[in-house]
């Protein structure tokens, strides 16, 4: 038998080795960023056309190369980070493999112009297919700036397999965007098709945040901060009205590289145990620093997953961390988001002294007939004790404890964690289906239908703040906007001013559907947004009971099924509501 096995030519090899580390445009974006970072520049700007697909742009004040580095940074193995074993153990810089520039250059049209502090001439270099077609001298700015073109034009069958512009180009924001994030010190700039995206300046943590995810996240974020021997952790996560059903704002970074952990999201979730509804996530942007050699950051081609020494300790440390901040905050773990934190120190307060009294040889006289609902019951000997029990004098307490504070709604109102809610309504005490009353009510009112030819002029212009993700879904879809009965238009840079809605949206319902619809657009392209469109109107209004999380939308579902006589089964023979006897509660102590 005739011998079969053979070596690859170079270019199939590199083509191949390609494949790990440029899967789509937004690969390149990240290594020539990061390489932008390692070259300690203070500013940087990315540029793309076509999302990518026929220009990525990098261009940096950093510290340049020589003519001979310049030409070696594209041979395979190539790096400035390592020169021994021991340097892979104690990585700080981003690239490192020296892979990248090699990769890139296999599959694209590449040139480089760079030139160093106090040269008098930088260098020109062109790479075609990981052909070398010329190096020249050449005047240009100090730093470096690398254009890579038609991505994959020599593999046809890749090229063919990136997706649509819209999603390409939501891959190449969350690679800009997690580079941003993690270096608020230097000025990034960044063009779409020769439009701006972002223009973000030098500035805190929360300031690169809010100038990326927009104003409207601003007040909903709390600060996280521990500083401990062995490591520091510091950052912030959003309270649970900043919360939602699609991932994209849950941020993990380690000495300033981003990271993807399944196990500390888990911990992040543990620590808002309680405060969400189902299926939503907290929103958490947190930063680690450790020391390198505790790390090993070279498990993944695309360097997203880490390996820690002490992960169970991390973990414990990120929860542990989470909690307190929202303990600080007034943001407790409740049955409702609104409830009034002194409740939950009451409570804790009771807890701790009856602990700290279960001690062996003592005993206590338990009144079996006592009713806590029923003031009479309550002699003065009692309330004695009780006020030495909880450590708090109860007439300090209000007689009937309203948890939302609000003169308009005078009955108490609680949400379950399995989106039921407990109701005070008069004498009685109800447990609510918000779902099923709300489509009672539809079923009496005759809820509107969607239609895309019907539009309602409103009285007063509405505004919505969009961050800059938000706008550039917007854009994709503003053509199909005037034909679903919306008149809207960009005011200012981000603000989108709204003068009519389909007929049948009403105001206060705009913006959490518009907020709806950019969650939809997430990876999806334009061409789908009617079908969800369509979708998400029927959705908005069929609400299940999960949909009602927040007290005023509860309040207000109350009130008109006050108006239709509070009918305790729909047409089904379903219950609305149910009775909470208070003598079944008394069983329970």
């Amino acid at each position: 038998m005739s011998d079969i096995i053979q070596l690859l030519p170079d270019h199939v090899a590199n083509q191949i080795a390609a494949g790990e580390v440029v899967q789509r445009p937004s690969s390149v974006v990240k290594e020539l960023m990061e390489n932008a970072i390692d070259a300690q520049a203070t500013k940087v700007e990315l540029i793309i056309r076509e999302a990518g697909k026929n220009l990525v742009q990098v261009v940096d004040n950093g510290m340049g190369m020589s003519d001979a580095d310049a030409l070696l940074a594209f041979q395979r193995h190539a790096t400035s980070k390592i020169k021994t074993t021991e340097d892979i153990f104690k990585i700080a810089s981003k690239g490192f493999r020296g892979e990248a520039l090699a990769s890139i250059a296999a599959v694209a049209q590449v040139e480089l112009r760079t030139k160093q502090s106090g040269a008098s001439a930088g260098t020109n270099i062109y790479i075609e297919g990981g052909g070398l077609q010329f190096q020249e001298p050449t005047q240009t700015h100090e730093g470096s700036s690398f254009s890579v073109k038609n991505l994959f034009y020599n593999i046809p069958a890749r090229r063919k397999f990136l997706k649509n512009n819209n999603v390409e180009l939501r891959h190449v924001i969350d690679e800009f965007q997690r580079i941003a994030l993690a270096h608020n010190d230097v000025e990034f700039d960044f063009f779409h098709n020769d439009e701006p995206v972002f223009r973000l300046r030098k500035g805190t943590a929360l300031h690169r945040i809010v100038e990326i995810f927009g104003r409207r996240l601003q007040p909903l974020l709390l600060p996280i901060a521990e500083d401990m021997d062995w490591i520091k952790l510091s950052g912030y996560v959003a309270k649970p009205e900043g919360s939602k059903k699609t991932r994209g704002e849950q941020f993990f970074f380690v000495n300033k590289r981003f990271f993807k952990s399944p196990y500390l999201n888990k911990a992040v979730q543990e620590a808002f145990e309680g405060l969400l509804q189902p299926g939503y996530i907290p929103s958490f942007f947190l930063f680690l620093e450790i020391d390198p050699e505790k790390i090993d950051v070279n498990i993944h081609p695309q360097k997203t997953e880490i390996k820690f020494e002490d992960e169970n300790l991390i973990f414990a440390l990120i929860r542990s961390t989470i909690k307190k901040a929202l303990g600080i905050y007034n943001v407790a773990p409740s049955l409702d988001f609104d409830r009034d934190p002194k409740m939950d120190a009451f409570f804790s307060s009771a807890k701790s002294s009856q602990s700290s009294m279960n001690t062996p040889g003592r005993s206590f006289a338990v009144d079996r007939d006592f009713n806590p609902f029923k003031s009479e019951q309550y002699p003065q000997s009692q309330q004695i004790a009780a006020e030495t029990l909880y450590q708090e004098p109860l007439h300090s307490a209000p007689s009937k404890i309203n948890l939302f504070e609000e003169e308009d709604f005078q009955e108490d109102l609680l949400r379950l964690p399995n989106g039921y809610w407990i109701y005070n309504k008069g004498s009685e005490t109800l447990i609510l289906d918000p779902g099923r009353m709300h489509r009672l009510l539809q079923q009496n009112q005759k809820a509107p239908k969607f239609s895309s030819s019907v539009a309602q002029s409103l009285l007063f212009s509405l505004e919505y703040h969009m961050n800059e993700i938000e706008k550039v879904k917007y854009k994709s879809i503003k053509k199909y906007l005037p034909e679903l009965g919306f008149d809207m238009k960009l005011a200012q840079e981000n603000v989108l001013r709204i003068d009519a809605v389909p007929q049948g949206l009403k105001e206060s319902q705009v913006t959490t559907f518009l907020e709806r619809i950019f969650e939809i657009l997430e990876y999806r392209t334009e061409e789908d947004f009617m079908s969800y469109f369509s979708h998400q109107w029927n959705r908005l209004h069929s609400k299940s009971r999960f949909d009602f999380i927040y007290k005023h939308e509860m309040e207000d579902l109350i009130r008109r099924y006050q108006k239709i006589g509070f009918p305790r089964y729909d047409p089904r023979g379903k219950q609305c509501y149910t009775e909470l006897s208070l003598e079944d509660i008394n069983s329970k102590f």
